[in-house]
């Protein structure tokens, strides 16, 4: 009985530390310090796609990316063999077609949206993961042309000749949502154009909290979200953070570095910042 108790209350105690290694404060930006680091790095949390009238680079971020030499994506967007690497990838497995995993009228209803609304012949998507027909739906959904964190911090680094790196390879990233399984992802499209003034919504809400700088609020929303992560959490969110930090351990000791991944990933227990701080780094929001 002794022995049961201290085992509760030692995993009552780990429990607890975990929990406050969850960060509290609202930003986006965070100072990565401690655990041998010569010179500090920087861990950034984006929104891959938003309104230009949403879309801001603080002056901070900008210091802080000044300091560094090396950029640090999901993914290394400056790859020049990542659109062949994509194109690769893309098709769904035994050729399989759009119309093997949808119903005659979902499929004619897709159809319809495509080209009523984005002027867009989905027959060229025909063998493609349907995850893939996403990209051309946001700016339907956003109401604007989007813009991309991403693409402009690859600008700044270019800029100051910083290398771009990634944190994951793009077989890796697209491996993730063959985990979903194809019926599943073609059902959130159709999920998505039948339920277009709650995606809006939802997609205002993310932006809000974005603005907001709210990281436990984009966590929890995205958690919970009807149109994003259909239950796999632990695949796309968690697996891939713990993933992540031998990877930051590595980078940040070699040279001091700008991470800039999703927001939704830095939040929550199991998010990078908690790990980074669980693995002894100090982890600081940047004053503002």
């Amino acid at each position: 009985m002794k022995i049961v108790s201290f085992i509760l209350c030692l995993f009552a105690l780990i429990n607890t530390v975990f929990a406050q290694s969850a960060p509290e404060e609202k930003s986006l930006l965070w100072e990565i310090s401690g655990n041998g680091l010569t010179k500090p790095s920087y861990l950034f949390g984006t929104i891959h796609l938003i309104c230009p009238t949403d879309f801001n680079l603080s002056q901070q971020l900008k210091n802080s990316i000044a300091k560094t030499e090396q950029l640090a994506l999901e993914i290394d967007m400056d790859d020049p063999g990542l659109m062949a690497v994509m194109t690769k990838t893309m098709f769904m497995a035994g050729d399989k077609k759009l119309t093997d995993i949808l119903s005659e009228k979902d499929y004619n209803h897709l159809k319809q949206f495509y080209i009523d609304s984005l002027k867009v012949d989905i027959s060229m998507f025909s063998r493609a993961k349907p995850f893939m027909m996403m990209g051309p739906m946001f700016s339907k959904i956003l109401g604007c042309e989007p813009q991309s964190y991403e693409i402009s911090l690859m600008g700044l680094a270019n800029s100051q000749k910083s290398e771009i790196i990634g944190l994951e390879s793009i077989e890796e990233q697209m491996a993730i949502f063959d985990t979903i399984p194809y019926d599943r992802q073609a059902g959130m499209l159709v999920s998505m154009i039948d339920k277009l003034p709650e995606t809006r919504k939802e997609f205002r809400d993310l932006v809000g909290l974005y603005k907001q700088e709210d990281l436990q609020g984009l966590y929890n929303l995205t958690l919970k979200s009807e149109f994003g992560m259909d239950g796999q959490d632990e695949v796309m969110l968690f697996q891939r953070n713990q993933n992540w930090i031998n990877r930051i351990d590595k980078m940040t000791h070699e040279k001091p570095t700008f991470i800039a991944v999703g927001a939704a990933h830095l939040g929550g227990e199991k998010g990078v910042i908690a790990l980074l701080r669980k693995d002894g780094y100090q982890v600081r929001a940047v004053d503002k």
